[in-house]
């Protein structure tokens, strides 16, 4: 079943590797479990390309400079998700949406670990990050995301 991209909230997100092959992954701030971590992503803006939006949400969550970026790739279309009904996170937005869908951007890392600042936006999104095998990910993170994660693991594993 085909869904109806229109009562999606539109959001970019962005895959960082380092020279390793490794993953930029962050922890949602003040979660607690074992299912708090994510990429980087956000609402893209009116007026905004997707491209820019992601280029804006990964400085004000993760404080990397487009500079000490480099884009590798990108996954043609958008992927969504349904906010699921039993969890009680950002009410506004489920008034107005179904879920979200996401352009999703692959950039290798061209800076040093002191280029990663998560206090760069207030209140701080993240609160922790660390670099990560691709394929673990999914796991890491919660579960109404999984499946589009699957779909960025095998859209971007070219990159590890």
């Amino acid at each position: 079943m085909k869904r109806d991209l229109e009562k999606y909230r539109a959001n970019a997100a962005v895959v960082v590797f380092n020279a390793r092959g490794k993953v930029l992954i962050c922890h949602r701030a003040g979660e607690i479990g074992d299912h708090c971590w994510q990429f980087p992503q956000g609402g893209i803006d009116k007026g905004e390309k997707p491209l820019q939006a992601a280029y804006r949400e990964l400085f004000e969550e993760t404080g990397i400079e487009r500079k000490y970026t480099e884009k590798i790739g990108k996954i043609k279309g958008w992927l969504a998700y349904d906010f699921p009904e039993d969890v009680n996170f950002a009410p506004n937005k489920r008034k107005h949406w179904l879920g979200q869908k996401q352009k999703w951007f692959a950039m290798r890392f061209l800076g040093k670990g002191e280029h990663i600042k998560l206090d760069m936006h207030q209140p701080p999104e993240f609160d922790q990050w660390m670099w990560a095998d691709l394929a673990q990910v999914p796991q890491m993170t919660i579960y109404w995301k999984r499946d589009v994660y699957h779909q960025v693991v095998c859209e971007f594993s070219r990159f590890t």
